[in-house]
């Protein structure tokens, strides 16, 4: 169980949303505008932030943008929660580093379920380990680093977890369902998939092109060419 810091302005959904955290055994926090709930993750360092998009004083995404720029608040998972569910806004929401994102209106069974998945990937510590390099690939699962060559590449914590299993499995062929699983904890779909893995090429620059697509099945990591 753990302590959830809700952003949400709608006053109604917030106490919902709050006393179906308490009775599932979560400690819920509540904010009702981005300046206050920045104060309380600050303060409080909650285990996961449920966060509205659209708040009077300030946008979700920036609120978002800035857990993700500070230190202290940076390894937080956030969890959107709004009624903007068009592929862009989701996109721009996974790219800013969220978790995952769930569209109002919405079954409060699942969301307590993604909670709940969300934090119990979180709460597994990674055991030490000396960066895996493959190539001109380098990832550093203790600091969460990645590099190509010499160039440190920034990604969100789900994109450094897809890279990290593809690249454990190279050579292996991994369903997108396998993927969901391991990645997302089944939540999300193919779609989900496809836009990380797009993603993730993007940002590889070079290195991208070795996320290989598997027509009908999925994806896999190929070896770095002369190796």
């Amino acid at each position: 169980m753990g302590r959830i810091l809700v952003i949400e302005d709608d006053a109604d959904l917030n106490r919902v949303l709050a006393f179906n955290l308490r009775e599932a055994g979560h400690e819920p926090l509540c904010a009702l505008r981005a300046g206050d709930g920045l104060r309380l993750a600050e303060r409080e360092l909650p285990d996961l932030v449920v966060l509205d998009l659209m708040l009077p004083d300030l946008p979700g995404t920036e609120v978002c943008r800035r857990l993700k720029q500070q230190a202290g608040t940076r390894a937080i998972p956030v969890l959107i929660l709004t009624a903007r569910g068009d592929e862009v806004d989701r996109v721009v929401g996974f790219e800013l580093g969220a978790e995952d994102y769930v569209v109002k209106p919405f079954s409060l069974r699942e969301l307590l379920l993604r909670i709940n998945v969300i934090l119990q990937r979180h709460a597994v510590e990674p055991s030490p380990s000396r960066p895996a390099e493959s190539g001109l690939l380098r990832i550093d699962a203790e600091a969460h680093r990645v590099w190509v060559g010499k160039r440190e590449v920034e990604l969100t914590p789900l994109e450094f977890r897809l890279l990290q299993i593809l690249h454990e499995r190279r050579d292996r062929v991994l369903s997108r369902a396998t993927l969901l699983e391991e990645v997302w904890g089944s939540s999300g779909g193919s779609r989900t998939v496809d836009t990380h893995v797009t993603r993730l090429r993007e940002k590889l620059g070079r290195v991208g092109r070795l996320i290989q697509t598997v027509r009908g099945i999925g994806y896999r990591l190929a070896a770095e060419e002369g190796e």
